[in-house]
């Protein structure tokens, strides 16, 4: 009777300090300064996955994602904006999040979502990440960002852009959040200042 032995190796997390979520909320900072370093193809599926499963509005899951690692197509998405954008130039890799606006009127709050779960993704694995916002912003002549970034990637007119979330290997470092700065007062139990109706 022959038996055998399987030896399981596992693959270490590059941050290996991280093992809750609860440690992963607290370590999330935005990062805008990245090395030059690639982001490996492993590693943008595992983010994309992330967004790909990221809960929608009746589950209709009317978003897109652009992925952009072209040099010159990150510095032209840099400067769709005024002030704000620079960081995407600098970065290997960003994902613009857009949604179907005729087929879902929560495209919005969909694909704010999976931008955010993206980020999460990306500090789990050692990346750092930066949400730039698109929607709702303008060049100073005027011009619609949203529209500046449509003739940028050939997007149909029918969606609406979010935001570019900018992915990499960071070259600052953040300190995680610190829990005695949290806004527990923001919090409010029941109805608006219950608390400080206990208090009178």
């Amino acid at each position: 009777m022959s038996c055998r032995f399987f030896i399981i190796i596992l693959k270490p997390n590059k941050c290996n300090f991280m093992v809750n979520f609860k440690e992963l909320v607290a370590l999330r900072r935005s990062h805008r300064k990245f090395l030059p370093d690639t982001v490996s193809s492993e590693d943008v599926r595992h983010i994309l996955r992330a967004a790909l499963m990221s809960p929608t509005s009746k589950n209709r899951r009317s978003w897109q994602f652009v992925v952009v690692d072209d040099k010159e197509k990150l510095s032209e998405l840099s400067e769709a904006k005024d002030s704000g954008a620079q960081l995407i130039s600098d970065a290997p890799l960003a994902v613009v999040v857009v949604g179907e606006k005729n087929d879902n009127d929560c495209w919005v709050e969909d694909c704010s979502i999976a931008a955010i779960t993206m980020q999460y993704q990306a500090e789990e694995l050692g990346l750092g990440s930066c949400w730039v916002q698109m929607h709702g912003r303008t060049l100073a002549d005027g011009t619609d960002t949203e529209e500046v970034i449509r003739g940028i990637l050939g997007l149909p007119a029918d969606v609406g852009v979010l935001c570019v979330v900018a992915i990499g290997h960071p070259a600052d470092e953040r300190k995680p959040q610190n829990e005695e700065k949290l806004k527990w007062e923001s919090v409010h139990e029941n109805e608006w200042g219950a608390d400080d109706k206990a208090e009178d």
